[in-house]
């Protein structure tokens, strides 16, 4: 075990909607994404979602809101609520989720990551 640090990992990739694993914890997985433009709506049936953001500032469309985001702020969508990402210029997030949660949920699409690979 040694220290992650976040800033080096994020060095190491450049694609956008793409998250990469940098841990693992009782069942959940820790991952880091670059966000630009927008994703899909989409939600995940049986799985809460955490957006942290590290970098930039970022827009959730909810069905019934929209919530916005800035460094330092973190999110957590309920399971079962569509949402959609949108981020004007890139943002870097740090995601926690359960190891089993599907990308885009029960949506397949161009964006969509079956395995995430750990970097």
């Amino acid at each position: 075990m040694k220290a992650i640090n976040i800033s080096e990992k994020f060095k190491l990739f450049n694609e956008h909607w793409t998250p990469k694993k940098i841990g693992e914890l009782n069942g959940q997985q820790v991952l880091l994404a670059k966000l630009k433009g927008e994703f899909i709506w989409h939600s995940h049936e049986n799985e809460d979602e955490l957006f942290m953001i590290i970098k930039g500032s970022l827009k959730i469309e909810l069905r019934d809101k929209t919530v916005h985001l800035n460094e330092g702020e973190l999110y957590i969508i309920p399971k079962g609520v569509e949402h959609k990402p949108i981020a004007e210029k890139e943002v870097h997030v740090l995601l926690f989720e359960p190891l089993a949660i599907k990308h885009t949920g029960n949506v397949t699409n161009k964006l969509t990551v079956k395995t995430f690979e750990t970097i």
